[in-house]
């Protein structure tokens, strides 16, 4: 048991140690920082709608806990890319200050191309961009054997000045003490996201980047 926490431990430690190499070099760039409010709009699919969890929300009900603060939560089940696309309207309407996106787990079950994937995200991004919200993408396994989306994704968060935290569910996907379904997490699950992203939302409500 002490043995899979340490290695828990382990794998949250290398998100946050990549998380804090990409800003030395990225966030004196990220758009929209600082910022000048803290209300906080999670959108994305059923990852973070939270479904596999015991408790509604997963991981964005953990974050919201941990940083005292409410999250709007705007996931929806079954959401591609162009999907969320589609309805980028809700999110606009609350008016964020930071946007945190989950999504291309959908478009990854579709097979749909992975240029029309990083297309609608960046798109996505600018628009909350224009907004005047900071994105924290997050990464997201984009096949079953090899992380498709990683190098896309990343590339994606440095150019329009995104905060980018890599693939959430690196320590999760395929464990089966980590996992609900095939696809989505348990609460176990859930709480090593949350801990992956926790850092890096704190520090940019806390001005600290």
């Amino acid at each position: 048991m002490e043995h899979k926490k340490y290695i828990a431990v382990a794998g949250v430690s290398v998100i946050v140690l990549l998380f804090f190499l990409f800003l030395d070099t990225a966030s004196k760039e990220i758009k929209n920082y600082p910022l000048s409010g803290d209300t906080v709009v999670a959108f994305g699919d059923s990852l973070v709608m939270g479904v596999g969890s015991l408790r509604e929300g997963g991981f964005v009900t953990l974050l919201s806990e941990r940083i005292q603060k409410p999250i709007i939560n705007l996931g929806k089940a079954g959401d591609t890319t162009k999907d969320a696309l589609g309805r980028i309207g809700e999110v606009v309407a609350e008016d964020p200050d930071v946007v945190i996106i989950l999504l291309g787990g959908n478009d990854a079950l579709q097979r749909i191309p992975l240029e029309e994937t990083v297309q609608n995200l960046e798109t996505i991004i600018i628009t909350l961009q224009e907004q005047g919200a900071a994105v924290l993408l997050l990464g997201v396994q984009g096949a079953l054997i090899r992380d498709r989306f990683g190098d896309d994704f990343y590339k994606l968060a440095r150019e329009q000045g995104a905060l980018y935290v890599p693939n959430v569910l690196e320590d999760v996907f395929r464990n089966p003490q980590r996992m609900f379904d095939a696809i989505h997490p348990n609460d176990e699950g859930y709480r090593i996201i949350a801990e992956g992203v926790y850092p890096v939302l704190v520090n940019v409500l806390g001005g600290a980047l």
